[in-house]
C-alpha cells in the first residue's frame, strides 16, 4: 500500500503541472502548427483507403492556414456537434433536476427496497443519477451517507459507495445521460472524415450501458459487502450521530409523482402515434426506426420529456409555482455549463485545425497500417485502449476533453480496420470511468474526502484511496470482461449498431 500511496503521489504531483483544459488545447493548437509545418515541408501525404483521395498534410503557418484560422472561428464554435445536443438536453433536464424530480427518484430507489440492499440501492441510484451530470456527486454523496445511517450503518461507507458508483461508473446509466449526447457527437464529426453519411446517436451503446449499470451495482455490493465493509474503521460509531429517518416521499411528493407517472406514459403514447402514423415524418428513410428522428435527435425528446416531467411534478409539489419559473430554471441550467462552453470554444478551434491540416488522416491511416501488420484480433485493440485511456484519465479527468483529442485519431484509424465508431467510443467509456474514483487529480475526489472527514476527522486520501482503489481494479477487469463477452456474442451496443 505504500507503494501505491508513492505512485498516487507522484501522478497527483505530475497532473497538479499540467496547465487548465482550456489552454491545454491552445498548447496542443500550437504544437499542430509546428508540427504541420514540419510535415508540410517534408511533403508528407497519405492515400485514404475508402476513396482513394491523396491528402497532403498543410502548413498551418502558412498564409492560407493563417487565414483559415481566422475566417473560420465562429463557424467552428456554431459547427461544434456537442454544442447544440448538450444546450438541448440541460434544458430539459435543468427542469426535472430542479423540480426536485431527480432527487425524489433516487430516494425512491433506496426505499423501495430492504435495508440489506442499502449498498445496491445507493449503487445502481448513482447509475441513474448520471442523467445529472457532475451534479450527480453534489445529490448522491450526501445521499448515500443519509441512507446509510438511516439502515443503521457507518454513513462513511455510505459516501464512498455513492461516490464510487457515480465516479467509477460514470458512463454506465439505464437513461441516455448529457455525456453520451456529448460522446456520440464526437463520435460521429470523427467519423465523417472518412465516411460524410456516418450517423452517431446518443442511444449508439445504450444496451451495453444499461446492462453495465446494473452489472456495476451488483460488483460494488459484492466488492463492499463481502470485504470492504467488514474492516473495523467502517463500523457505525458514535462519531456518525444518531441514525437518520428513513429517506421516504411526503404526501405531496407522492402525489406528485403518481401526475409524472401519468405525464410519462401520455408522453410515450403520443410519441409512439406520431411515429406509426402511416407517413409519419418522424420515421427514418425506409421506414427505419433507428434512423428516425426520436432515435437520432433523441436529445430534443429527452429534453421535452424531462421538462415536461419537471413542470408536472414541480407545480403539484410548489417547487416550480408558475410556468414564468421554467425559462428562468432553464437559463440557471444552461449557466452551470458555462465553463464547458468556454472550453468547447478552443475545442472546436482545435479540432477544426486539426481536420484542415491533414495530420489526423495520416496518423489514422498510418497507426491503421501499423496495427494491420501487427495482425493483432481487433478485440486485443479495443483492450489495448481500454487500458491506455484508464491511465490518462488519472491526469486528464475531463472525459469530452480527452474524447475531443482522441476520437479524431482513434475513430477513423479502427474505422480503417473495419472495427464499428462505436465499439471504439465504448472501449473509451469503460477507461475513462474505471480510474475517476482513484484520481485525486478529480475535483469530486476531495469533495467525497470532506464528506468523510465529516464523520471522521482524522481521515485522509488514503482512507478514501483504500476503498475506491480496489473496486476500480474490479471495474477494470470485470467491465472489460463484459465488453470482450459483448464483442464475442456479436451482441448489439445500441439500437442498431453492432459491436462488430
Amino acid at each position: 500500500m505504500t507503494v501505491l500511496f508513492r505512485v498516487i503521489g507522484a501522478i497527483e504531483r505530475a497532473g497538479n503541472k499540467l496547465p487548465h483544459p482550456f489552454w491545454l488545447f491552445w498548447i496542443l493548437a500550437a504544437v499542430l502548427a509546428v508540427t504541420s509545418l514540419v510535415l508540410a515541408l517534408a511533403g508528407v501525404h497519405v492515400t485514404l483507403p475508402k476513396t482513394g483521395e491523396v491528402v497532403e498534410v498543410k502548413n498551418l503557418l502558412s498564409l492560407d492556414g493563417i487565414g483559415f484560422a481566422a475566417k473560420s472561428a465562429l463557424d467552428n464554435l456554431a459547427k461544434f456537434p456537442p454544442l447544440a445536443v448538450i444546450l438541448v438536453m440541460l434544458l430539459g433536464v435543468s427542469v426535472a433536476e430542479k423540480s426536485g424530480l431527480l432527487e425524489a427518484l433516487l430516494r425512491i430507489t433506496v426505499v423501495r427496497l430492504p435495508g440489506r440492499w442499502v449498498t445496491f440501492a445507493i449503487a445502481f441510484s448513482g447509475m441513474i443519477a448520471h442523467i445529472m451530470s457532475d451534479s450527480a456527486y453534489l445529490v448522491m454523496i450526501p445521499l448515500g451517507a443519509l441512507a446509510f445511517r438511516a439502515a443503521g450503518r457507518s454513513p462513511v461507507l455510505g459516501v464512498m459507495v455513492a461516490y464510487v458508483a457515480v465516479s467509477a461508473g460514470f458512463n454506465a446509466s439505464p437513461l441516455v445521460t448529457p455525456s453520451d449526447a456529448i460522446r456520440s457527437s464526437l463520435t460521429a464529426a470523427a467519423a465523417k472524415t472518412v465516411d460524410p453519411g456516418y450517423v452517431v446517436t446518443p442511444v449508439a451503446t445504450y444496451f451495453f450501458s444499461a446492462v453495465s449499470s446494473v452489472v456495476l451495482a451488483g460488483l460494488i455490493t459484492l466488492v463492499v459487502e463481502l470485504v470492504l465493509a467488514k474492516r473495523p474503521e467502517f463500523a457505525p460509531s458514535e462519531e456518525d450521530g444518531d441514525p437518520a429517518p428513513a429517506i421516504r416521499l411526503t404526501a405531496v411528493e407522492r402525489r406528485a409523482m403518481k401526475v409524472t407517472a401519468g405525464l410519462f406514459v401520455l408522453f410515450l403514447a403520443v410519441v409512439a402515434v406520431l411515429v406509426v402514423l402511416p407517413g409519419s415524418p418522424l420515421m427514418g428513410a425506409g421506414g427505419s426506426f433507428v434512423r428516425s428522428a426520436v432515435v437520432v435527435n433523441i436529445s430534443v425528446f429527452i429534453a421535452l420529456l424531462f421538462a415536461i416531467l419537471g413542470v408536472g411534478y414541480g407545480r403539484v409539489t410548489g417547487t416550480i409555482p408558475s410556468l414564468a419559473q421554467v425559462p428562468v430554471i432553464m437559463a440557471g441550467g444552461v449557466a452551470k455549463i458555462a465553463p464547458v462552453i468556454v472550453l468547447f470554444f478552443a475545442v472546436s478551434q482545435f479540432l477544426a485545425y486539426f481536420t484542415w491540416t491533414g495530420i489526423g488522416s495520416v496518423v489514422a491511416v498510418g497507426g491503421a497500417d501499423l496495427l494491420r501488420s501487427l495482425n493483432a484480433p481487433h478485440l486485443v485493440v479495443l483492450l489495448a485502449i481500454v487500458l491506455a485511456v484508464a491511465l490518462l484519465n488519472m491526469l486528464v479527468t475531463s472525459g469530452s476533453a480527452m474524447w475531443a483529442i482522441l476520437a479524431p485519431i482513434l475513430v477513423p484509424m479502427m474505422m480503417y480496420l473495419q472495427v464499428r465508431p462505436e465499439a471504439a467510443m465504448g472501449a473509451f467509456m469503460i477507461g475513462d470511468s474505471v480510474t475517476n474514483a482513484v484520481t485525486p487529480m478529480s475535483p469530486y475526489f476531495v469533495l467525497a474526502l470532506g464528506f468523510v472527514q465529516q464523520y471522521r476527522k482524522n481521515a485522509g486520501i488514503g482512507t478514501l484511496m483504500s476503498f475506491t482503489v480496489p473496486i476500480a481494479f474490479v471495474f477494470l477487469i470485470a467491465w472489460s470482461a463484459l465488453f470482450a463477452l459483448w464483442y464475442g456474442l456479436g451482441l448489439p451496443l445500441g439500437p442498431g449498431v453492432s459491436l462488430r
